[in-house]
């Protein structure tokens, strides 16, 4: 029996660790990589390995802005848009919630909207909304709020569509992240089939939106895994990590998710939280774990967010 606090605990760790497994990958084909066996933190030996300068074991831009999020949530009680875009800035400009400070790979839309913000734009209206913002951003970075929450169903889709909008303010955006905390919650709560259970719960709460509805149901199309590819689209990137889940153990998970190539750290975060929901934290392999960076970091927001549960 894994207990909730496992649960909760593996959410955060999964989606660090998943973060951290992917960084030296990004950006290559799959059939640049090594083999799946072989992806861990250290690349084999002649591997080229993506961000040169940064230490294995160090997550990204996701991994730092879900922590954004989860002290915003942790410090406020609720979910304060203009807080989170404070921490947002503060983080693209000052390395906050970065391991050692530094700050790279940083997505083109979520930059927009940081400098929107900056220039004074409240920060739920910061998120460029056109058809092509539609990136991963926003979604790679909402687990926390689903592993914090405790209103119900419709509180926590309302929340997660609202930070969606700080940097990724499409509809498609926000229902993907509405989706994957749903899901999220069902793992928690241990639902039997907790992706069809999350999406029926979707359908219902939207049904008036048809805005929405037409997202869902037309783009986002969520009962159909047959297209992904692991790139940085918002869509795919759900999808993608959605089907990695079938690989087995969260070891396997994650790796699959990177073998996918393309946005192997995003792909891998936004997996590695689900499989490490699923599985616990107990799951996720010591080897990673000890080599995972910024633990002063992370340590005292688990802490905080075990606490509350």
């Amino acid at each position: 029996m894994i207990s909730r606090s496992q649960k909760v605990a593996g959410g955060l760790l999964g989606m660090l660790v998943g973060d951290a497994l992917g960084v030296p990958y990004e950006f290559n084909d799959p059939g640049r990589l090594p083999h799946v066996d072989l992806l861990e933190f250290d690349p084999p030996p002649g591997f080229d390995r993506t961000h040169k300068g940064v230490l294995p074991g160090t997550w990204s831009d996701d991994g730092a802005q879900a922590l954004c999020l989860l002290a915003s949530l942790l410090e406020c009680g609720v979910f304060d848009a203009a807080d989170f875009g404070k921490r947002v800035v503060r983080w693209y400009s000052e390395g906050y919630m970065a391991v050692n400070g530094e700050v790279f790979d940083v997505g083109i839309t979520t930059a927009e909207a940081i400098q929107r913000i900056r220039m004074g734009t409240p920060a739920l209206k910061a998120g460029p909304f056109g058809q092509y913002d539609n990136g991963n951003g926003a979604l790679m970075r909402v687990l926390p709020l689903a592993l914090w929450h405790h209103g119900d169903d419709e509180a926590l889709v309302r929340d997660a569509r609202l930070q969606s909008r700080v940097t990724h303010g499409h509809v498609r955006s926000q229902i993907c992240c509405a989706f994957y905390c749903l899901a999220a919650r069902r793992l928690l709560d241990e639902v039997d089939d907790p992706w069809s259970d999350a999406l029926a719960t979707l359908r219902e709460l939207i049904a008036a939106d048809e805005t929405a509805v037409e997202e869902l149901e037309f783009h986002i199309r969520p009962e159909h895994l047959d297209a992904f590819s692991g790139s940085g689209y918002v869509v795919d990137c759900l999808r993608s990590a959605r089907f990695v889940q079938d690989a087995g153990s969260y070891e396997a998970v994650v790796k699959a998710a990177v073998a996918l190539g393309r946005d192997t750290d995003t792909t891998a975060c936004v997996a590695g939280g689900i499989a490490g929901i699923r599985d616990g934290v107990g799951a996720i392999p010591s080897r990673w774990l000890d080599r995972l960076h910024g633990r002063e970091l992370y340590e005292p927001l688990l802490d905080g967010l075990l606490a509350r549960d």
